[in-house]
């Protein structure tokens, strides 16, 4: 199968809507993952008077870790899901979490404008038309001095990697994700984490899109080679000149 892209994927997402947070639930740290991300921003004073973007939220879980993490934050929540979006905004939530109907593409048109002092983004990049074209949107949308964490799957590079990636996927996920008619969804779930970036390529990626201080983070347990935390800077106006 080719890859779901754009109104595609969205639609897709739209369908699996319904069953995704029993999914990801039956995901081992997968709550606890997001959550670790977000400490990874390293954001003082749990984010007050700071505006954050969750650049592709889902149905909430990533929001749900930012707003644990960050409470005094003002948090933005975005997604190009509608039936995701409408999961999420379903939920309780603090007065400071607002959430946004949009692509990462065409943020400005539905009114998402910086600067902001953080961008989270969690498995979102690998699922874009053109990551690099979002990476300078996101770090146009960033404070000098702004902070980005990108929580996403890239494998490490191993073979051991890619071969437990695709023995949860088809032993596991995509059966179950089948039954419940959102088989093409998780199919393209595998593929696109095994033709994405590998770990040290997304970073550098990071940097060819003016981050700095870019680090590559990994997360315990059996996603160990498998998902990473992906943290970087934009430099400030100073850094920039010289």
């Amino acid at each position: 199968m080719t890859l779901l892209r754009d109104e595609h994927l969205a639609a897709a997402f739209d369908h699996a809507a319904r069953s995704y947070d029993t999914l990801v639930a039956a995901n081992p740290g997968y709550h606890a993952h997001l959550r670790r991300s977000a400490r990874r921003l390293g954001l003082p004073r749990g984010g007050e008077g700071l505006r954050v973007l969750d650049l592709g939220c889902g149905t909430g879980a990533s929001t749900g870790a930012l707003a644990e993490v960050l409470p005094s934050a003002e948090i933005t929540a975005v997604d190009a899901s509608a039936g995701m979006l409408e999961r999420a905004a379903a939920k309780t939530w603090p007065p400071n979490v607002t959430f946004v109907h949009a692509p990462a593409e065409r943020l400005a048109e539905a009114g998402v404008t910086g600067p902001f002092d953080a961008v989270f983004a969690a498995y979102l990049f690998r699922n874009v038309t053109d990551p690099d074209a979002v990476l300078r949107t996101v770090h146009g949308l960033l404070a000098p001095g702004g902070r980005l964490a990108v929580h996403e799957y890239t494998l490490g590079g191993r073979r051991t990697d890619r071969a437990v990636w695709t023995l949860v996927c088809r032993g596991v996920v995509q059966p179950v994700a089948t039954l419940l008619g959102d088989g093409d969804l998780y199919r393209h779930l595998w593929r696109s984490v095994v033709e994405f970036d590998t770990a040290d390529r997304f970073a550098h990626r990071l940097e060819a899109n003016g981050f700095d201080r870019v680090r590559r983070l990994p997360l315990p347990g059996w996603q160990t080679g498998i998902t990473h935390t992906f943290t970087g800077r934009r430099p400030t106006t100073t850094e920039t000149a010289r």
